[in-house]
């Protein structure tokens, strides 16, 4: 028995090192980021009442890896999270907060509004360095397959060619609008229809057979996919009528006779239910394919045992807009444009060679921990002079899902808390998640605001357990002590990454504090390239002074940057136009948080993305 155990075991011993060996050192990766699908959205997910959707693969996805239950997106808007997935830094660091960006401070109405929105970045910017770039300088394929965003607008610059891929597929595939409306361009099985209708009944989707077009590339190096599907961002539609019908049916309601809205609440609009079922299917044609395909660097293996699937959205579902209702995240509060857990909570699993098979996971995840992970799967060097906001995931992914003490940022410090800053719109909010308790900052608070500074949240107790994840009871005023603390460490955190928050607005008919003491913006003086405002102070401190410039004034990708202007403390702010400025203007922000704006009047802005394309 003996002379057997050992025999076995020098068998054991022979083998491991072999299959190290044949194991190609380099994975494949695949992010897989959905538009606005809703932690609800999945059916693994489901809690509470049941949903309707039917998402097999994103099933199967989560029993062959791990499932996040406490994941957030970056930011609670497409663009940011976007940005901050392809580079591992906090939207807040890259002054990258929200959509349609690369505009001067805005406010919505000059009287009535008490906030200034504060300026951000457009475009991510080419000097970053992205995890397709780390890639590629490590011998990887590079490709990109879907939705962009990266960029003031859809086709502006920076493209991803700009950012370091090899291959890059724009285009909507079935997302593209049906014309003239959503009951009248239904894909049939003619093999001329350019959505023809596959055996199961599914519209061809370009964005997904560019995709297997890529994998399919030079077989001799490892390849990075990054898959960014449109659905299921509106248009609200789906061109398979059969998937229509069947969610009508199953939902207990007419089939549509106009294309006009849907009033329904809840996750009850049969077009949203069959594009949740649409994206799973092409989700498992990507499976698929990586199933049934031989590994042309691993004779004998399918290319699925040595690929790496980071499955999530950009951010939490879309609960309704042009006139309708779309989907509903509850129990989770509010939705897509709120750092409320409606808006950042998303789906996320992980999936891959080595990892936990039906793993779930209770560690708070974020999508800039994807860049670092990846960076460990697949041996690539910290690119130089590169800082991460996010954590390493793989030696938690690979090991033990529920211990938190294993998901590390790069100096080596475990990860505690989750940031959110979306200082936009009527809901301008920062939040901090620490040890089950969240804070709210709510920016507008003063004058007749109806939001408290900050409200304190438990979304579970010590043991993980859920207790108000809806956010329903404010414990501010039964906790101060918890409260202040949390606001204070969260106000250092946004210091540290210079986040722009609102502005107070010194037009605004309300009596707010310190709008008296408001300096005068006087005048400008141009002398050649080098402009000066004068300005004179009227009792608070003028503390920081900006220049907004454009070199593209007029182009429908008009684009604005910012430049800090040194104080000298003599009532000017004197700087250099940036080469090729053709528009300026200045701002003044004073020790209130005022800010005065000169020229007064605001840029006319041309060429602006809609709401509807974040």
């Amino acid at each position: 028995m003996i002379k057997k155990l050992t025999t076995i075991a020098a068998g054991l011993l022979l083998a491991t090192p072999l299959q190290a060996e044949e194991r190609p050192a380099k994975p494949n990766v695949i992010i897989a980021l959905i538009d606005d699908l809703g932690w609800q959205d999945v059916k693994c997910y489901d809690i509470d009442k049941p949903s309707p959707y039917e998402t097999p693969h994103m099933d199967a996805l989560a029993k062959r890896g791990v499932k996040f239950w406490e994941a957030y997106s970056p930011a609670p808007t497409c663009s940011p999270s976007r940005g901050a997935i392809m580079v591992g830094k906090h939207p807040a660091r890259l002054q990258r907060t929200h959509v349609k960006g690369g505009q001067p401070p805005q406010v919505k109405n000059k009287t009535k509004s008490r906030m200034i929105e504060p300026w951000h970045m457009g475009r991510l910017d080419v000097a970053e360095t992205t995890i397709a770039e780390a890639l590629q300088a490590n011998g990887y394929r590079t490709g990109h397959s879907g939705k962009w965003h990266i960029a003031i607008d859809h086709n502006a610059f920076p493209q991803p060619k700009d950012h370091g891929f090899d291959v890059t597929y724009p285009g909507r595939g079935a997302n593209n609008k049906m014309n003239p409306d959503r009951l009248s361009d239904f894909a049939t099985a003619d093999a001329n229809d350019p959505y023809q209708l596959d055996k199961d009944g599914f519209p061809k989707d370009s964005v997904t057979l560019n995709a297997i077009d890529f994998m399919e590339g030079k077989k001799d190096k490892p390849f990075f996919l990054y898959y960014p599907t449109w659905l299921v961002h509106y248009p609200v539609q789906t061109r398979a009528k059969g998937l229509l019908e069947k969610y009508c049916k199953k939902l207990g309601v007419e089939m549509p006779t106009t294309a006009e809205g849907w009033p329904l609440k809840g996750q009850q609009n049969p077009y949203y239910c069959a594009m949740v079922e649409m994206v799973d299917h092409y989700l498992g044609q990507l499976v698929s394919y990586l199933e049934t395909t031989d590994d042309p660097r691993w004779p004998g293996h399918k290319l699925i045992e040595n690929t790496y699937i980071i499955f999530s959205s950009d951010n939490g579902g879309a609960e309704g807009g042009h006139g309708e209702e779309y989907t509903d995240n509850a129990p989770l509060d509010m939705g897509k444009g709120s750092p409320l857990e409606g808006g950042t909570r998303v789906p996320l699993i992980i999936a891959g060679p080595g990892l936990k098979e039906g793993a779930e996971s209770h560690v708070l995840a974020n999508g800039i921990d994807f860049y670092p992970t990846i960076l460990a799967w697949t041996k690539t060097p910290l690119p130089e002079g590169v800082k991460l906001d996010g954590c390493d995931l793989s030696a938690l992914l690979s090991s033990d899902p529920t211990d938190a003490t294993l998901a590390k940022n790069s100096s080596g410090k475990v990860r505690d808390r989750i940031i959110h800053h979306f200082p936009h719109g009527v809901g301008a909010r920062s939040t901090i998640r620490r040890d089950g308790f969240k804070l709210v900052y709510n920016h507008d608070h003063l004058g007749k605001s109806k939001s408290p500074e900050v409200e304190l949240y438990q979304l579970h107790d010590a043991d993980g357990k859920r207790v108000d994840f809806e956010e329903s009871k404010d414990l501010a005023k039964e906790m101060p002590e918890k409260a202040a603390a949390l606001k204070e460490e969260l106000m250092a955190a946004l210091k540290e990454m210079d986040a722009s928050s609102p502005y107070l607005n010194p037009a605004c008919a309300e009596k707010l504090p310190g709008k008296d003491k408001v300096c005068t913006a006087l005048k400008e003086d141009v002398q050649g390239n080098t402009v000066t405002l004068s300005y004179k102070e009227n009792g608070a401190k003028v503390t920081k002074a900006f220049l907004f410039y454009t070199t593209n004034k007029g182009d429908k990708s008009e684009e604005w940057f910012r430049k800090e202007i040194p104080l000298t403390g003599d009532g000017k702010a004197t700087c250099e136009l940036p080469e090729g400025t053709n528009d300026h203007l200045f701002t003044l922000v004073d020790e209130n948080n005022f800010l005065v704006k000169f020229p007064d009047a605001e840029p006319e802005q041309k060429g602006q993305p809609k709401e509807s394309d974040s």
